[in-house]
Formats: C-alpha cells, sequence, structure tokens
C-alpha cells in the first residue's frame, strides 16, 4: 500500500512538473507552415518541443502559463535555405574573424528578424560545424546547419577527392558552385559536377547547386542535384525543367535580394536609415553605404557592369519565381545572406517581399519559408511547422501578414527551442 501511495506521489510530481514547463499560446491566429491557419488557435509547448495545436478548444494543462495572443498571429520561426553564417565583419570578410564569437553574433542578427534556422551553403569551418552539434540546445540564436567547403575541382578525380574531404567532416549536405559569373571565370567541368553529385547521392548527402544559366540547371537536376539554389536568371524556364523539379519533388530557392546587393550600392539603399535595418546592423556599416566617395568607387568598379547585367537578371529571375509557382513547383525561401552587404535578418525580409511582388501570395511564401523550407532540407516534423512534436521555434508578430507581407515585420517575440529569444 505505501509502494502505490509513494508511486502516485512520484507520478503527481512529473504530471505537474510538465505542466510547469508547459506554456500555452492562446487566442491569436496560427500560421502552421503548412497552409493551414487557425483564427483564435492554441498552442502548447512543453520544453523544447511543440506538443499541441489546434482550436481554442485544445486541452491546456492544468498549471501551464498562459500567453494571450489576441490580435497577434504565431508562425513557425523562419528557415533560409540558403544563407551563409561567413567570416563577415561588416562590410569586410576577413578569414581572422571565422569565430565562434562572430558566428554567434551572426546566427542571433538571423533570430532577431525571426529566422530560426540557417541551412549555411558553403565556406564553414569547425567552428561552425560545433555550433551545429550545439542546435539542440541554443536559445538565443538560430540554428545552423553547415555544407562545410564548396567543393570544387577541375576533374572527376580531384572533384571526388575534395568531396571525401568535406564529407569526412559530416556536413548536413554538399555544395557545388556551375557558373561562370557572367564570363568572368572557368565553369566547374561536367566530368567535376557529375561525379560529386554521384558521389552525394550514393552517400545520401544532399547536392545543392549554384547556378545562373538554364541549361546547366537543367543538367545537374537531371543528374541528381537535390537544390537547385538560386535563380535562372539568363532566360525563361521551360517545360522540362519545371517537370524535372515537379517528378522528384527537388525544390527551387530564389535568392532574389542576392542580385540586389551586386546593383544597389552605387547610390543610397533606400531603406537605409530604417529603424527595422538599423537594429540588426553593425556599427558604422549604414554610415558607409551613405558615403559618396565609396559610391563612386562602386561605379567606377569593375564589378559595376556586371552589377548592371544582375540587375536586368533579376526581372529575369522574378517571372520564372511566377511561373514555378503557378506550376506547382516547391520554393524554399533563400537569400545567399551572409557576404559582405547581404544582411542577414533584413534581407529575408526584402526577400519575403520581393516573392510577393513576383507574384506569390503571402501565404504561399510564408509556406516556403516554412513548411516547405524545412522538407526541402529533409527536415519535416522537425522544424517549420506548429505541429507536436516540432521544436517549439516560434515567430509571433503583432499583426496579420497574409493582409500584407510586409506585417512580418511587426515582430512581437521570438522563440527558440521553447525559450523567448527576443
Amino acid at each position: 500500500m505505501r509502494y502505490i501511495t509513494l508511486t502516485a506521489v512520484l507520478t503527481l510530481a512529473l504530471v505537474l512538473n510538465a505542466a510547469a514547463q508547459s506554456t500555452a499560446f492562446v487566442g491569436g491566429r496560427v500560421i502552421d507552415g503548412n497552409g493551414r491557419v487557425i483564427e483564435n488557435g492554441t498552442v502548447v509547448i512543453n520544453g523544447a518541443k511543440i506538443t499541441a495545436v489546434g482550436p481554442a478548444s485544445t486541452t491546456v494543462p492544468a498549471g501551464a502559463t498562459r500567453v494571450d495572443l489576441k490580435g497577434k498571429t504565431i508562425l513557425p520561426g523562419l528557415i533560409n535555405a540558403h544563407g551563409h553564417v561567413p567570416a563577415t565583419t561588416g562590410l569586410r570578410t576577413d578569414a581572422a574573424s571565422y569565430t565562434r564569437d562572430n558566428l554567434l553574433r551572426q546566427l542571433r542578427t538571423y533570430a532577431m528578424y525571426g529566422i530560426t534556422s540557417v541551412f549555411s551553403l558553403g565556406d564553414d569551418q569547425a567552428a561552425g560545424f560545433t555550433l551545429r552539434d550545439e542546435n539542440a540546445t541554443a536559445v538565443d540564436r538560430a540554428r545552423i546547419f553547415v555544407a562545410g567547403t564548396v567543393i570544387g575541382g577541375n576533374t572527376a578525380e580531384e572533384a571526388l577527392a575534395n568531396t571525401a574531404k568535406v564529407i569526412a567532416t559530416k556536413p548536413d549536405l554538399l555544395k557545388i558552385r556551375v557558373d561562370d559569373n557572367l564570363g568572368s571565370t572557368r565553369k566547374m567541368p561536367e566530368a567535376a559536377w557529375r561525379a560529386v553529385i554521384a558521389e552525394g547521392d550514393a552517400r545520401k548527402l544532399p547536392v545543392a547547386v549554384h547556378v545562373y544559366y538554364l541549361a546547366d540547371a537543367k543538367a545537374t537536376l537531371m543528374a541528381g542535384a537535390d537544390l537547385i539554389a538560386h535563380s535562372v536568371r539568363d532566360g525563361p524556364v521551360d517545360d522540362q525543367f519545371i517537370n524535372a523539379l515537379k517528378s522528384r519533388d527537388v525544390c527551387y530557392s530564389p535568392t532574389l535580394t542576392r542580385e540586389i546587393s551586386t546593383f544597389i550600392y552605387d547610390s543610397t539603399p533606400p531603406w537605409v536609415d530604417d529603424p527595422f535595418f538599423l537594429k540588426g546592423a553593425e556599427q558604422g556599416v549604414p554610415e558607409q553605404l551613405k558615403d559618396p566617395k565609396r559610391q563612386e568607387q562602386i561605379r567606377n568598379s569593375p564589378a559595376w557592369k556586371s552589377g548592371q547585367q544582375y540587375k536586368a537578371s533579376l526581372e529575369v529571375a522574378k517571372k520564372n519565381l511566377k511561373t514555378l509557382v503557378d506550376r506547382g513547383v516547391r520554393i524554399a525561401m533563400g537569400t545567399d545572406t551572409g557576404p559582405p552587404a547581404r544582411f542577414q535578418g533584413f534581407f529575408e525580409h526584402l526577400e519575403l517581399e520581393m516573392m510577393v511582388e513576383s507574384g506569390m501570395t503571402p501565404m504561399q511564401v510564408i509556406t516556403s519559408a516554412t513548411g516547405d523550407a524545412a522538407r526541402c532540407h529533409g527536415r519535416t516534423g522537425q522544424i517549420g511547422t506548429l505541429a507536436a512534436g516540432a521544436a517549439a521555434d516560434l515567430l509571433i508578430v503583432n499583426t496579420n501578414p497574409l493582409e500584407n507581407i510586409r506585417n512580418m515585420r511587426s515582430i512581437d517575440s521570438v522563440w527558440i527551442n521553447g525559450k523567448k529569444a527576443y
């Protein structure tokens, strides 16, 4: 009898402890990341996981902390399917700045803007891998997933040797570049990139491909590439490409803001004094962006001509995005942020807005940055959705982003692994 009583006491203690760790977000608009909306919904988390999502009638554990979200919207933390967390400080890159502290600064900036996961597609080193291994305990910074070194090679043998080195570091995916940078560099030879894609397939590691031209996008896709990591920008996409994407459910990441970064800095960007930009900008950066001398240097640099070509290419990219969305291709929101002047956090919101300008609906854009971004990287059920068992990575905004995607900027709070980060 005494044993039964002790067991009952211990059980009750466990129940009470679980309730004490539970938080229920009630009364708000729920956007679940898979295209579903629940008005006056409930989201319950316990520890680092979501335990329940549903209407107002959803059971809330006794003793749980209640957060009233009346008039607000709760959705999954955003996922950047193509970003970078590199050796960038201010407007420069310096190998010495690839440090744990600098990476944490960048991941905290992402999180401040509601981006709770970032897939860093290239140039990741040991400190990045260590932070990836600590994702489960992150509470004040975005999760990071890593591709390691971008794989190159002039021959199949050289590419395979480089692939082996990257695989040995245990990345989450592989990354190759099949692009000639508007004719200014040599493109990765076909034999080399085919070898990497085949090896990735054999090792069950997804391969993301940097492309510019439709022909390269189609060729790498047909060979087995798993993510088209930039827009096709040399002309309209065609049926063969669309059908190939759909047949294997391969995702397409537009990275529209990447193009902006190539041409906008020859004058003062219109958003340089926007408080939403300034909250994440490093000290001195806004002044540099407004500096007429710096702008003149950009206009006189060899890169300026390329920037004008990328400016024209952006319009092609936007039209292709609309075509692909209308044809049912899965889109993964990505930005290529991280290199100098591609501002983490702020550019993700610009990307959402540019995607709407290209013809996507706010719901399509939100899904591309949550449930579909997770699905594109094989993380369905882990991140990107409000569903039982998923990570308690939450973004709460004060208004309705389905009415205007810019309402995503009205950030109330960001939660990572069940803890309020911002």
